[in-house]
């Protein structure tokens, strides 16, 4: 059984303080990590000032980026064994807004899960579609083809422990969700593309997630689709009182 992971992406937003204040709100309301794993990812200005209040909670501390680098002359940029040292065990890498905003490329997303995995945490890899594609059906091989790209290289044994999450980017911020239908084909897809990359069982142990305009009005049905383990939510996760109901999804009526 794959243990569901409710997950949120804050971006560029909130403050230290707020980012403290919503750990020490939420530590209490989340679900045992056994049942349903729960995960924030902030900036790395807050992310040492977050796990240090976050002691004996469920939540994991997230990253929402890394280098593909450990160290170097790269100004500005955030070292994967910086952050295992920290004591984050996640990574988001992929994200739609880094590849449009920031011209990374699938080979520089691979460099990156490589980099996340060398350094024992796990990646939170992140693939895409625009409406475009939506529109001119071309969007599940896009999606394919990142997948397969995000994954070069990465035997078998470490997959296993890989996060995937499936967020179309014409889904992302605009209070458009995909439907349920669509989010699960979406999901089967990258599933079946799992298969065939390593095998029927491994990819039947690796969690595929769903994002873009998540709310708790939608996650219930979101999560009953078979290869949906969990969500990957942005705005909702901005709020800790709307993020707990995500996280405790299963008692929503």
């Amino acid at each position: 059984m794959r243990i569901p992971f409710i997950g949120g992406n804050w971006k560029m937003n909130l403050s230290l303080d707020t980012a403290v204040q919503f750990v020490k709100e939420i530590k209490d309301q989340l679900p045992p990590a056994d049942k349903v794993e729960t995960a924030i990812a902030a900036s790395p200005l807050f992310l040492e000032s977050m796990l240090q209040n976050n002691q004996d909670s469920p939540l994991f501390v997230t990253a929402e980026n890394c280098f593909y680098k450990d160290e170097g002359a790269y100004t500005g940029e955030v070292s994967p064994k910086a952050l295992s040292q920290m004591g984050i065990q996640y990574v988001i890498v992929g994200h739609s807004e880094r590849r449009n905003y920031f011209n990374e490329t699938n080979d520089i997303i691979n460099k990156k899960v490589h980099a996340v995995i060398r350094n024992h945490m796990k990646p939170i890899i992140c693939c895409d579609e625009t409406m475009g594609r939506f529109e001119n059906g071309d969007h599940f091989s896009w999606v394919v083809n990142q997948v397969t790209a995000a994954l070069h290289g990465v035997d078998e044994t470490d997959a296993e422990d890989i996060v995937i999450a499936y967020e179309p980017s014409w889904a992302i911020g605009t209070g458009h969700s995909a439907s349920t239908e669509e989010a699960e084909e979406g999901c089967y897809l990258i599933r079946q593309t799992l298969a065939d990359i390593y095998s029927d069982e491994t990819a039947d142990k690796i969690r595929i997630l769903y994002g873009g305009s998540v709310t708790q009005e939608n996650i219930a049905a979101l999560m009953k689709e078979p290869d949906i383990d969990g969500v990957l939510a942005g705005k909702a996760s901005l709020n800790p009182k709307e993020f707990v109901k995500l996280a405790n999804y299963q008692t929503l009526k």
